[in-house]
């Protein structure tokens, strides 16, 4: 078995509302910052052992699908790096 990390960033899909990001960017605008547009995320980390990163992958992938991420509101995107 090797260990690794896997970083999970999950975001809303565009066109889902997100009030967390639209109140910042409107303190960043106030703050004299000029952006197009800001989008929050969550970043989850996940240490684990596999026989291979592929493996890895796959089982962090199934742990986004059936708790990490809602799929009807978010994107998802998985990397695995050897620790």
């Amino acid at each position: 078995m090797t260990a690794y990390t896997a970083t999970v960033t999950i975001r809303l899909k565009h066109g889902v509302l997100d009030p967390e990001a639209e109140t910042t960017r409107r303190a960043l605008e106030r703050l004299g910052f000029d952006l197009e547009d800001l989008r929050s995320a969550d970043r989850f980390e996940i240490d684990l052992e596999a026989e291979d990163a592929g493996e890895a992958t796959e089982r962090v992938d199934e742990m986004a699908q059936r708790l990490l991420a809602n799929p009807t509101i978010h994107d998802y995107d998985v990397e695995v790096d050897e620790r």
